[in-house]
């Protein structure tokens, strides 16, 4: 069975082996056709020719017997039959070197009249031949007619050649009407076409094993320069912008090769021009958030002295300074948030795991959410297993993924209960995050994790969000090599868990904690992070 599913598989993989296969058969087939076509042809034609040549010949033979019959003046019974005995025995020898005998048989249409004076000839045949060698039907097409009547007939019984048994009647003195048959051999038309078709078998064979060698050739030819634009393809595509095809004559192939190296080049003009863009849009975004902090740390200070002194103000005036140090605080989380999404565009971003106990961190974020969790309204309900779930992880990124997920979830939790999920195995540790409150649509999943999105744009961020949390998230996330999956249903909230494995650099393989919360059996939208592609509701 493997060595069918080997072959299926290089069957699909190499297209030269299709062009090569499928070119033999199709020569097979013809040749098959048109030597069968041509072999039938030729085995006809011979067949014919000897028809006729034994046709004039037995006619021939059956004028001489009759006129050495008419010129006998015997009138006793035993003359008559020595008579015909004389007479096949010497038509025997007066044909071609392929006649086998003759056949001289008395009319099956007589009757027994000897009692008024008519002879009774004798069955009589040449050495090796019998009376029953003729067919009936091939006697009764003789006596009913005065025609030639001509049938092909096998008297070895499938050992030999067939016969060709050609029948005529002729008429004895004293004995009537009688049949007179001559047997030729088709040995040497059998013969020619075993030699033909032998012959038509190897050419056969030879013209299709060069036509399988030609189809390989052409094949090799043709995919021999698809095979190296694959190869410089695939080499482009590994980020060796600087791959070519190697261009040989001036042929199509030689077109093709010319054109794909000037997509290529114009496509590594492009990359590094789109390259050059975003360093200078990560540096730009940088250097603004790093020259932005001078001023913001000024203006926070004169806004913190205002929001101090906010008691002898107006009210208007002193609820003014409550807003400006809120927005300030706001402007501060955006800047930093911006600084770490550059560093991750960058590339800079590293990670330092440590043996970490998850559960200690989810205690910490849960104690530092508590406050929004209370001016919220709502309760934080913690499940997790009794023995520690220790994992190498950067405990700052993961406690900073964590509380943004909890954070979201009390701010779209519209005051319901906020489940938190710890689980492990030997492989992984899992943190799920439920929340009942607004949910998403199964088609804004995919863009959770997008920078700035929202699901309601006229929805304002209460908890004073920067709108790349999740991004961010999603950034901390991969750096580990872990996932990051997300759940919604509108007015049943939304589900994101996150899991990392226990030791830093193992690729992860399954989740201990299904994404798609229990009671779900609908198949729903999920969007991992680090597997590639969103997938349909996969744990």
């Amino acid at each position: 069975m493997r060595w069918v599913l080997r072959a299926l598989a290089r069957w699909r993989a190499s297209l030269q082996l299709r062009v090569v296969v499928l070119t033999t058969l199709l020569g097979l087939a013809v040749v098959v056709g048109v030597g069968s076509f041509l072999l039938d042809g030729i085995a006809d034609g011979l067949v014919t020719e000897r028809q006729e040549v034994a046709l004039a010949d037995a006619a021939r033979g059956a004028q001489t017997a009759q006129r050495q019959f008419d010129a006998a003046t015997t009138t006793d019974s035993a003359e008559v039959e020595q008579l015909a005995g004389d007479v096949v025995s010497s038509l025997e020898g007066a044909g071609p070197d392929r006649v086998r005998g003759v056949v001289l048989l008395r009319a099956s249409d007589s009757s027994d009249t000897s009692g008024n004076g008519q002879v009774v000839v004798r069955d009589i045949a040449s050495e090796g031949l019998e009376a029953d060698d003729v067919p009936p039907a091939l006697r009764e097409a003789v006596v009913s007619s005065d025609v030639q009547q001509l049938q092909i007939v096998d008297l070895s019984e499938g050992r030999g050649a067939p016969s060709l048994v050609v029948g005529s009647t002729v008429t004895l003195p004293r004995a009537g009407r009688c049949e007179l048959y001559f047997v030729y051999s088709l040995a040497s038309e059998e013969a020619t076409v075993s030699l033909v078709r032998t012959t038509f078998v190897g050419g056969g064979i030879a013209l299709v094993l060069l036509v399988g060698a030609v189809a390989w050739v052409v094949a090799r030819m043709v995919v021999e320069p698809v095979r190296e634009a694959a190869g410089t393809a695939e080499r482009l595509t590994g980020g060796h912008l600087d791959e070519r095809m190697r261009v040989r004559g001036s042929d199509d192939l030689a077109r093709l090769a010319r054109a794909f190296n000037e997509m290529a080049a114009g496509m590594q003009q492009h990359i590094e021009q789109l390259e050059e863009l975003s360093r200078v849009q990560r540096r730009f975004v940088s250097d603004v958030s790093h020259e932005l902090r001078t001023p913001l740390t000024t203006i926070r200070m004169a806004g913190e002295v205002l929001h101090d002194a906010r008691g002898g103000f107006d009210p208007a005036v002193a609820r003014s300074a409550e807003l400006m140090l809120t927005q300030l605080e706001r402007f501060d989380s955006l800047l930093s948030d911006l600084l770490e999404i550059s560093r991750f565009d960058a590339g800079a971003a590293a990670l330092e795991p440590d043996p970490q106990d998850v559960r200690v961190l989810v205690h910490r974020v849960v104690e530092f959410t508590s406050t929004l969790a209370e001016r919220r309204g709502s309760r934080v309900l913690l499940s997790e297993p009794a023995s520690p779930c220790t994992a190498e992880v950067d405990s700052r990124r993961i406690e900073r993924v964590l509380r943004n997920l909890v954070g979201n979830a009390i701010e779209h939790g519209e005051a319901r209960p906020i489940e938190i999920t710890v689980v492990c195995d030997e492989h992984a540790v899992a943190v799920g995050v439920r929340d009942h409150g607004v949910g998403l649509e199964p088609a804004q999943l995919p863009r959770v994790f997008d920078r700035f999105w929202r699901a309601d744009p006229a929805r304002a961020r209460t908890t004073g969000g920067s709108g790349l949390g999740l991004a961010i998230a999603l950034e901390d996330t991969r750096l580990h090599g872990g996932w990051l999956e997300a759940w919604g249903r509108p007015g049943q909230g939304c589900h994101f868990v996150l899991t990392v494995p226990r030791t830093a650099g193992r690729a992860l393989r399954s989740s201990p904690l299904p994404v798609v919360p229990l009671g779900w059996r609908e198949p729903v939208a999920a969007l991992p992070a680090g597997r590639g592609a969103p997938t349909p509701g996969s744990p």
